[in-house]
């Protein structure tokens, strides 16, 4: 055991550990921290802890100075691991139900598709955006956006958690919401939307909210969703056995049993009987639950409710992506589109600019003009764009619940940040506590859901 208290082998273990996370991280400045280390451990000859004194017994300000060490550490720590390893995240909203509540934590793991070196690093630790309704970081240093190695990419199918691509610019009196959005439905309003809900914060990359959605198309994918069915390069996806979908349920007249429902795993907080129909016009239902609720003596039948064109709210193109009139799609009836892949070339027309627009200028950084009918990027005249980066197209398993890509448009992979896998704690935000502790969901792997 003597052998592992060695200076010398604590050294050689701390300095290789060391040595591998600056090859990881790629910028080879942090060599210069390794005589840190060997002084650390070798020489002893700098007071790295210049807060630490010879302690005297009953001293209360060493034991304050403790407290003050044990708690840089901890943040120091915990620091480290966000940024390079795993990150808590909560559900907000029922968009991934019923693969994942709201109420669900999790963990993220950002080793998976590789984690991002900040691009904001003026920030108070540990908070993502915001704090005490304040923003919470410093664009005085911006990076430029780099991923290190991870153990892959982001797959079909996956659970993703990615910044939202309109995060760029908020509302601060309602920063959940998506201000494009908002913009386009207020019209001649938006002046006096912005005055109601401003001022108007305009957050770096890194630093918008986070949403958790499930990828359905990778670069290079034709998507199509035909009445609600997604159909990926011309072949229909299998559906999950968690997807949920929207159904008019008409009864015999009276409501289903609340306690019936609980038991249907349906929150009968977040379902509208209709004594007119009678049933409830829209309730979101997986396969199990459909099979379900039809047995019950009380139920007549569950029908699906399909999107069609003409649209109504919210399937006006003031709503969908791409936010024309020359496409008649609905969120069922949607596409087909491609997802750009890094590197491809497409041709740009006053069809094809629509879909592109954001991509040219957000994501990739470029000037977009149109002058007498002609496209200029950066200045110059051009028909084609070439993309710097691949995307995605992330949508909710809870189809008729979610605001995604049908609302957004795509994904930048310079905005994935990493995939959930365990579920530490869940509780049901509708009841109290401990009643509303979801036992079952707790230490379970997403994987397993």
């Amino acid at each position: 055991m003597s052998f592992y208290r060695n200076k010398w082998f604590k050294f050689a273990l701390w300095g290789t550990l060391y040595i591998l996370w600056v090859i990881w991280l790629g910028n080879y400045w942090w060599l210069l921290g390794l005589p840190v280390i060997f002084d650390l451990y070798i020489t002893k000859k700098v007071k790295w802890a210049f807060w630490r004194r010879k302690k005297k017994r009953g001293n209360f300000t060493d034991t304050l100075l403790d407290w003050l060490d044990a708690f840089i550490f901890a943040v120091a720590a915990a620091m480290i691991i966000k940024i390079f390893w795993f990150e808590a995240f909560t559900i907000p909203s029922p968009s991934m139900e019923s693969t994942l509540y709201t109420g669900d934590y999790l963990f993220v793991s950002k080793v998976a598709y590789g984690p991002q070196v900040p691009q904001t690093p003026v920030s108070v630790p540990l908070v993502h955006n915001t704090i005490y309704n304040r923003e919470s970081y410093s664009t005085v240093i911006q990076n430029k956006y780099r991923r290190l190695k991870g153990f892959g990419k982001v797959k079909r199918n996956d659970i993703v958690v990615f910044s939202f691509p309109h995060g760029d610019t908020v509302l601060k009196g309602m920063p959940q919401a998506d201000y494009y959005q908002l913009v386009r439905l207020a019209g001649e309003d938006r002046a006096s939307v912005i005055q109601k809900f401003g001022p108007v914060v305009v957050r770096p990359k890194d630093k918008k909210d986070n949403y958790v959605k499930r990828c359905v198309a990778i670069p290079g994918d034709t998507l199509q969703i035909i009445n609600g069915d997604i159909f990926v390069n011309r072949n229909k996806e299998p559906e999950r056995k968690t997807l949920q979908k929207s159904y008019s349920v008409i009864t015999k007249g009276d409501p289903v049993n609340h306690v019936v429902l609980e038991d249907l795993q349906i929150n009968p907080n977040e379902v509208f009987f209709d004594p007119s129909l009678p049933g409830y016009p829209d309730i979101n239902l997986n396969t199990t639950q459909v099979e379900a609720i039809t047995r019950l003596p009380i139920v007549l039948k569950a029908e699906a409710n399909i999107d069609v064109y003409p649209p109504d709210y919210p399937d006006s193109p003031l709503m969908l992506f791409p936010f024309d009139t020359l496409r008649h799609w609905t969120r069922d009836n949607f596409g087909p589109i491609w997802i750009p892949a890094k590197g491809t070339t497409v041709q740009l027309d006053a069809t094809s600019l629509p879909l592109y627009r954001r991509i040219i200028t957000s994501y990739e950084d470029n000037i977009l003009e149109e002058k007498e009918g002609k496209i200029y990027i950066n200045g110059a005249e051009t028909t084609t764009y070439t993309f710097k980066q691949d995307y995605y197209w992330m949508m909710g398993d809870n189809r008729h619940n979610s605001l995604d890509s049908r609302y957004w448009g795509f994904v930048p992979e310079n905005h994935i940040v990493g995939t959930p896998f365990l579920v530490w704690f869940s509780k049901d935000n509708y009841r109290g506590f401990p009643s509303g502790i979801r036992w079952n969901r707790i230490f379970k792997f997403v994987r397993n859901i």
